[in-house]
């Protein structure tokens, strides 16, 4: 009966303290940090960003490599900096094909996935942009209408258009899809069918003021937007790298892709239609242009003070890329599809062998990419968090003292009522925070030490000593009554 009584005491005082204790973490491997780079840069698929070195895996095959973290990619340092500079910017690698001389003004060719440039020239240089700023225009208002919505024109819409515009024949009192309209801007390159979209968007001042913002939104801090349709008008302005990151940025828009790399669409005109091209002379080989291979085409633009401008993409494998030329020198109106052509195929050929000379990213994405950070999620330590502590600390306290004062059935039963509180908390034990964010140098994400793991134990050896202890005192009193 004494022994029973005294094993009691003890699995309460235990039953208390285990019920109370975090869990404990699981110790985490480490972490290999990025080596610095001092050799070619490799870029991945499309779906992934740049990092490594060629013939360099993603991670090492190594026995346990199920049991280790991936080895974070390889970050590449590019000074932002570099693109401002006058002239053709290039960081080519031994072996490296050499970059086209070109007559444009400026000229960028980007990785499209990775944003990363390969080569450019006077990249930040502000020019009119012609038509190809109906890409901006197109990121800004796609997005407010489905295509199989239908509006009926007024006259009203079609005023102020500038004199000498593109025309897809867009007519008054006509009813059409937005999908055609769309076709009559990527195709045709129609002002009209731009003045249209406006008005339902707001109006034309209204959507200059909403593409501005796009562009800012996009890092592109170049552009100044004055007339929507690109039309030449005073102040209005963009670069080759803003024109790269309006056609990066509408690659990752599927119902843009399908506009600008349509080649050919019927154009409704009231009981009947008609057929219209595609312009982009890369993208249908039309007027003895070769058509490139893989393009995705995007928008081309030409007014007599822009010059001829274009932006291009191309897909070879499992890589894009995306260029951007604004007004060429020599060789005619073609001489802006000829080569932008050359810079496609350098830069499939040197993708490899090049350093990147910049990025195509906003400057807050650059942040976070250039962060080695892993997908793990961080509990936030909040009201949430706070208060599973307090339950935690009260808990503790609650299970002592009623472990004491109770007796033997009562210590247990305090004792599961306060494990399930901590257990069932609004917000992760301890323990199990620490075990979610490995590899980390707060306390919360380090590797438990082996004194932190036989802590569990040590509480429950001081629990049992302290129970048999209580238990020899009461024996202790009731002998003396006796």
């Amino acid at each position: 009966m004494i022994v029973t009584s005294a094993v009691r005491h003890a699995a309460a005082g235990t039953a208390a303290v285990l019920f109370v204790l975090p869990v404990p973490a699981a110790t985490a491997s480490p972490v290999t940090s990025a080596v610095p780079v001092t050799s070619a840069v490799t870029v991945t698929s499309p779906a992934s960003a740049v990092s490594g070195v060629p013939g360099a895996s993603a991670a090492s095959g190594t026995s346990d490599s199920s049991l280790r973290e991936p080895t974070p990619p390889v970050r590449h340092h590019v000074d932002p900096a570099r693109l401002d500079r006058k002239g053709t910017q290039v960081q080519p690698l031994p072996g490296a094909p050499s970059v086209p001389s070109l007559s444009a003004l400026s000229w960028v060719v980007a990785d499209a996935s990775s944003g990363e440039v390969l080569a450019a020239r006077n990249a930040h240089r502000k020019l009119p942009p012609a038509s190809t700023l109906k890409a901006l225009f197109a990121l800004t208002a796609l997005p407010h209408h489905e295509s199989s919505e239908q509006h009926t024109v007024a006259d009203s819409e079609l005023t102020g258009i500038g004199d000498g515009s593109s025309l897809v024949g867009v007519k008054e009192g006509y009813t059409y899809k937005v999908s055609d309209l769309w076709n009559g801007v990527f195709l045709s390159s129609g002002n009209d069918a731009v003045h249209v979209l406006a008005a339902m968007n707001g109006g034309w001042e209204s959507m200059s003021r909403q593409m501005q913002d796009k562009a800012r939104s996009l890092g592109a801090m170049d552009t100044h937007v004055v007339s929507p349709d690109g039309y030449d008008a005073p102040g209005q302005v963009s670069s080759a790298y803003d024109l790269a990151v309006f056609g990066r940025a509408g690659l990752q828009d599927p119902e843009f892709t399908r506009y600008c790399s349509t080649r050919y669409a019927d154009f409704p005109a009231g009981s009947w239609s008609y057929g219209i091209a595609n312009t982009n002379r890369l993208l249908t080989g039309e007027d003895g242009v070769a058509r490139y291979p893989g393009l995705l085409g995007i928008k081309n633009g030409y007014t007599s003070n822009a010059g001829n401008t274009l932006i291009s993409a191309a897909r070879r494998g499992d890589r894009t890329l995306v260029v951007s030329v604004m007004n060429p020198q020599g060789g005619g109106g073609l001489a802006v599809y000829e080569e932008a052509r050359e810079l496609l195929d350098w830069g499939f050929e040197a993708v490899e062998q090049v350093r990147p000379v910049g990025s195509l990213l906003p400057v807050h994405t650059k942040a976070a990419a250039g962060a080695d950070s892993r997908a793990v999620s961080v509990p936030r330590e909040g009201a949430a968090a706070k208060a599973a502590g307090k339950v935690v600390a009260a808990g503790k306290a609650e299970a002592a003292a009623k472990a004491e004062a109770a007796g033997k059935a009562e210590a247990v039963g305090k004792a599961a009522a306060v494990g399930k509180a901590a257990a069932t908390g609004n917000a992760p034990r301890a323990g199990a925070e620490a075990a979610a964010v490995p590899g980390k140098d707060s306390p919360v994400g380090a590797a438990p030490s082996g004194a932190s793991v036989g802590l569990p134990l040590a509480l429950v050896g001081s629990a049992c000593a302290a129970a048999l202890a209580l238990w020899a005192r009461r024996r202790r009193s009731v002998n003396r009554v006796n």
